[in-house]
């Protein structure tokens, strides 16, 4: 053997890229997702839904069903033994239908049987005579006080007006448009699944559900069993994707009520097309928009209309439209304003977050509506963005300055500067390369590559006053580190980030996080591009308020006063005497356990005017988009995607990556073909065939660059980067595709529409061939 010594290992801290905790049993295949838990003398629940969009339920049968062998229990509205609504804003939600369905799919019952082929026949069993009734498909019709409610709490969840400045004024250039953005869904590719446990005396219950918020979760069930909080018990069963689609109560419910009912229990698992009407979905919206600018292209006024379609329920609709209206004038200073906002109720599919949470749609309006400012005012589209673009201190038509970090000329500008595709229009000889993909419809010679460019603006954490705080505890026992959450890992990636703060903090290596679940404080949800924030900031108290004891105990030992004693690397250091010691020698036999609730700063709800400070923080993103058109077909190839985001810090940069990269996979969806269709309520395309999805043949290459500037507001220096890509991403990619139809048509009508389909191009063009 020689002298060679081997380079340190890298400390997996903040600032690395380790290896995710659950990465190799997921890698495996042994992770356990929550379709996956069982428990001995499990039996399965099913639910029975409405095939209506609005009816009356006359009778409900079900002697059918208890009459076959195998089936445990039967049971309805009459069944439940607390409040039959639930919601995460209102309770206007039955746990199953009392007289009333208002949505296709909406639950009428539930069973529990030995297997799911007899759940099946037990719910074929049940017999429910309806009486059909008119439903209420107009979002428009919805607003008019006219129309009969199809809800006691009315058919308008929130109604939103914003004023500011003189909105009078008119400009030099004056443009408007009417844009309309489809319904999307989360997609998640782990189905809704629970496994609900009854206490063995019938006194609780514990249930293992992927979910987004644990302890709103129970907050509800709870209510609705009829029991105390105390008494229902969740853990975080392994999810498979979220993006929204799991912060409302799904099947949670149903499945402790059947687990109580026979004392045993219950595994309930939706399959792809009871999961299209089982979770909300991402709000389909109508947007007016009418910008006025001075000759120079400043924007001197903006007015506004929001129709939001929240389908059956409230769920999070107001919360989604006060994102929205309130991101109306997008990344850009505009002192004039006048905005009205509707969030509606409908007999469609009930809707709520989803990533983006408003913003998405507001962007596709007022990013199309820059671009044609730039068109009027004869200027260039990214020079426009650029002479309003907004900065820190700058003031939000809300009367909310932004406090935050604001760097949207960086954004723009590092967008721009990255390397445009070297690939030739219409790809190389691979089919997948170009529009229609393997099905060689296109002829290279008919192909037009257009580029666009989009800017956003996202709130960070929760609004208008909620109080929003995230709880963990961490705990040193003999150099071991355990770090106790209620945060939901729906692939994010906390579990990682969190143990990468406690490395740099502690100086230890050996950290672990427990069993998610709500034997701790409550966490929020896993929603909001929060969490890094939020729950990173508590665990980043903890950590310090451990770190705290022991430094006090050793300066004690020491006889020195403890500011003396830091924690550099691995080592505790004097830095008066230069003395040092290893930490993982300095807790050898020592203890300590501390917890720490982290919250921002206050907000509030805005006024009739909608003024006040009703946001927390802002991050800023640019993307531009690169796509190859056959015009004539319609058929659409996005080459490229490039963005520049305002992140913060880089905690865990190979996250950061991934966040960005599946974020602009959505945002490439909702551009050119996800979309649930619903023709007179009932949904077309309930599955994964129909509802169209970007595979790799359609997920073009993304230059990334990566915004520092350290945002003093952070407990960590860094923002949450789950959603912004996915909000200006849609429309630079649908800004590109009006530029390709331009080359070839310039008097085509502009695409005001999401997504883009075939025949929407075709359509653009028929009048100017």
């Amino acid at each position: 053997m020689t002298d060679l010594q081997l380079p340190p290992r890298q400390r997996d801290v903040l600032g690395t890229s380790p290896t995710r905790p659950d990465a190799p049993a997921k890698v495996s295949g042994a992770f356990a997702f929550s379709s996956d838990l069982t428990a001995d003398g499990a039996v399965w629940g099913a639910t029975l839904r409405s095939p209506h969009p609005h009816a009356r339920i006359v009778a409900l049968d079900v002697s059918g069903a208890l009459a076959i062998d195998g089936v445990r229990a039967v049971i309805t509205a009459a069944d439940v033994p607390g409040r039959n609504a639930y919601g995460l804003i209102e309770s206007d939600q039955p746990v199953f239908a009392d007289g009333i369905v208002r949505f296709v799919g909406e639950p009428v019952a539930a069973v529990a049987a030995a297997d799911p082929t007899t759940c099946q026949r037990a719910l074929d069993a049940i017999v429910v005579t309806y009486d059909v009734l008119p439903p209420l498909l107009d979002p428009e019709a919805a607003i008019d006080p006219g129309t009969a409610s199809i809800h006691p709490h009315g058919n308008v969840v929130r109604h939103q007006r914003i004023v500011t400045g003189d909105p009078s004024v008119v400009g030099d250039v004056v443009v408007e448009g009417e844009y309309e953005i489809g319904m999307q869904d989360q997609a998640f590719l782990g189905l809704e699944a629970a496994l609900a446990i009854p206490d063995p005396d019938g006194s609780g219950v514990e249930l293992h559900v992927a979910t987004q918020w644990l302890h709103e979760d129970r907050q509800q069930i709870a209510a609705c069993l009829g029991l105390p909080e105390a008494s229902v018990r969740l853990v975080l069963g392994g999810v498979g994707g979220a993006f929204g689609g799991r912060e409302d109560i799904s099947l949670q419910v149903h499945a402790c009520l059947l687990a109580l009912r026979v004392g045993r229990p219950v595994r309930m698992h939706y399959s792809r097309t009871e999961s299209f009407l089982g979770h909300v979905h991402r709000h389909p919206a109508r947007i007016w928009m009418r910008h006025h600018a001075d000759r120079h292209g400043t924007l001197v006024n903006i007015e506004a209309r929001f129709v939001f379609d929240g389908g059956a329920y409230a769920s999070t609709s107001s919360a989604v439209l006060i994102n929205a209206v309130t991101h109306t004038q997008g990344p850009y200073r505009c002192p004039n304003a006048v905005v009205d906002g509707y969030a509606v109720r409908t007999n469609h599919l009930p809707c709520g977050a989803m990533r983006g949470f408003g913003v998405v749609q507001a962007c596709f309006a007022h990013e199309s509506q820059m671009d044609r400012l730039a068109a009027a005012c004869g200027i260039d589209p990214l020079d426009i963005r650029r002479r309003n673009a907004m900065v820190t201190g700058d003031v939000l038509i809300t009367g909310q300055p932004v406090t935050s970090v604001a760097p949207v000329l960086r954004c723009i500008d590092e967008t721009e500067a990255l390397p445009l595709p070297t690939q030739p229009v219409g790809g190389d000889d691979h089919p997948f390369g170009r529009p229609g993909g393997a099905g060689l419809t296109s002829d290279a010679g008919n192909i037009v590559r257009g580029i666009g460019y989009a800017v956003s603006i996202k709130n960070l954490m929760y609004s208008e006053g909620f109080d929003d705080f995230s709880t963990a505890r961490c705990t040193v026992d003999d150099g071991q580190v355990a770090l106790k959450y209620a945060t939901a890992e729906v692939g994010q990636g906390f579990v990682t980030i969190a143990e990468q703060i406690a490395r740099s903090i502690l100086g230890l290596d050996e950290v672990s996080s427990e069993t998610i679940d709500t034997t701790v404080g409550s966490a929020g949800s896993t929603s909001a591009s929060r969490q890094t924030w939020m729950s990173g900031g508590a665990v980043e108290g903890a950590c310090r308020a451990v770190r705290d004891r022991l430094l006090s105990d050793i300066a004690s030992e020491r006889g020195v006063e403890p500011g003396r004693l830091e924690v550099h690397d691995c080592d505790v250091v004097d830095v008066v005497d230069g003395w040092r010691q290893p930490v993982r020698e300095a807790v050898r036999g020592r203890s300590f356990s501390e917890e720490f609730i982290h919250r921002h700063r206050p907000t509030v709800r805005l006024n009739d005017l909608g003024q006040g400070e009703c946001h927390t923080a802002f991050a800023f993103a640019a993307h531009r988009a690169v796509v190859d058109v056959d015009v004539d077909l319609g058929l659409v190839k996005v080459v490229q995607i490039a963005t520049a985001q305002d992140i913060g810090r880089a905690l865990n940069p190979m996250s950061v990556i991934g966040q960005i990269e599946g974020g602009v996979a959505q945002g490439l969806g909702l551009a050119v073909m996800e979309e649930i269709v619903q023709v007179d309520g009932v949904i077309r395309n309930p599955s994964f065939t129909d509802y169209l999805l970007p595979t790799i043949a359609d997920m073009p290459p993304v230059e990334i660059a990566m915004i520092e500037e350290y945002e003093p507001e952070s407990p960590l220096g860094a923002k949450g980067v789950g959603e912004p890509p996915t909000i200006s991403s849609t429309p630079a990619i649908v800004a590109a595709i009006r530029d390709a139809i331009s080359q070839a048509y310039p008097m085509a009508r502009p695409l005001t529409r999401v997504p883009v389909r075939p025949h929407d191009i075709v359509d653009a063009i028929s009048n100017s061939r």
